[in-house]
């Protein structure tokens, strides 16, 4: 077994980070080297993929949520299995052989109930050691529901380590999120609504796996009574901290976008305005009476939704009024920014430091999430 390496600078973990997000567009691998330097953290990524999941994976994921007990934790099982093999494909296309310290991974949300003190993420963290013979570190929201939080978002914690220098940072993944600092200091975030997850799904039904660029909805015309309807959830009048499970977008968000006899380039439009207005909302929660200031704020923006120049263009033109200019990060950081943060939460972990902010979830107290496997001694 590696570990990691302690040089003059400070210490060193190289990590792999899996994140499969709640879009179903595949498994995020990350292979990073965080350093750490009294308390000062950075990242390098040596090497980064998204494996697509095959049909049949994606059936599986997506019908998990429908399975008898014993079918899951089988599914749990031979999902954790998946997870190492790619691992292992990963190590070797990349030349990584020895070099891994240990793995952090995400796993994949099934399901995702706070109020009743459960979440679950599919991906056996010892059948991932088990096929690696690496430490693994899974199960990192499970703690932090059991303090009586949310769970989520759990990635404020690396964007406030390793992205620092902005107030707030937008994510556009299957689920919109949003971390900020208060005015009063306070570290705050937040589920926002249902993104990629439902955009993607109106993009399928005219045969794209996503709307690229936002082309197709950029094409449609708003129909201003689905949106007042999206708008009027009662999810969005609740404060925060506050999170979202899938079922969200999938049993409540798409049956209300069904019931319009609209096209689909119509549904696609008005969705992206329903997000872009939800995040102007969501940046009013956090900074109640914001005016603009000069130079304007920086609100980086990244998830697979930060490559739609539609989408990104429209939360633009509303934050614009309130003095925030939005940024796109580089292609990397953009595309595997969740992994590289399970990565870090993995190294903190390691640690035995704090890796969940209760500011953020409503937990009773801060905590050290994750369970961990060893591997091969």
């Amino acid at each position: 077994m590696t570990l990691p390496l302690r040089k003059k600078t400070g210490m060193v973990y190289k990590v792999i980070g899996l994140m499969s997000g709640s879009s179903l567009d595949g498994l995020d691998i990350v292979f990073a080297e965080l350093t750490e330097v009294r308390g000062q953290w950075t990242y390098a990524i040596v090497a980064a993929d998204c494996k697509p999941y095959t049909a049949e994976w994606l059936g599986k994921l997506a019908g998990a949520p429908q399975l008898s007990a014993k079918e899951y934790l089988l599914l749990h099982s031979a999902y954790g299995h998946y997870l190492g093999e790619q691992v292992n494909d990963f190590i070797q296309q990349h030349q990584l052989d020895h070099q891994v310290h240990f793995i952090a991974s995400h796993g994949h949300t099934v399901f995702h109930a706070p109020a009743e003190r459960m979440t679950a993420q599919i991906g056996d963290g010892a059948a991932i050691s088990a096929v690696t013979n690496l430490p693994v570190i899974s199960d990192l929201r499970a703690m932090d529901v059991a303090l009586g939080g949310q769970g989520a978002p759990i990635v404020p914690i690396g964007e406030k380590l390793l992205l620092p220098g902005f107030s707030g940072w937008l994510n556009l993944g299957g689920i919109a999120n949003i971390s900020a600092e208060t005015a009063a200091g306070k570290f705050v975030a937040f589920d926002i609504c249902p993104a990629n997850r439902v955009l993607n799904t109106l993009s399928q039904q005219l045969g794209r796996e996503y709307d690229e660029n936002g082309v197709l909805a950029s094409n449609g015309i708003v129909d201003e009574a689905l949106l007042a309807r999206l708008n009027a959830l009662p999810y969005y009048g609740q404060n925060f901290p506050k999170s979202l499970a899938n079922e969200f977008g999938t049993d409540i968000v798409l049956p209300i976008i069904r019931e319009h006899s609209i096209s689909i380039q119509g549904k696609l439009r008005t969705y992206v305005e329903h997000v872009a207005q939800q995040v102007y909302e969501a940046i009013l929660k956090i900074h109640p009476g914001i005016t603009p200031t000069v130079p304007a704020r920086k609100l980086p923006v990244t998830g697979g939704g930060a490559f739609n120049t539609f989408l990104v263009q429209r939360i633009h033109d509303k934050l614009e009024q309130l003095g925030i200019d939005v940024v796109v990060p580089d292609e990397q950081t953009v595309a595997y920014k969740e992994a590289i943060i399970m990565a870090l939460i993995g190294a903190l972990r390691w640690r035995q430091e704090e890796n969940v902010l209760s500011s953020v979830t409503g937990a009773s107290r801060n905590s050290v999430g994750g369970a961990l496997w060893m591997g091969q001694a």
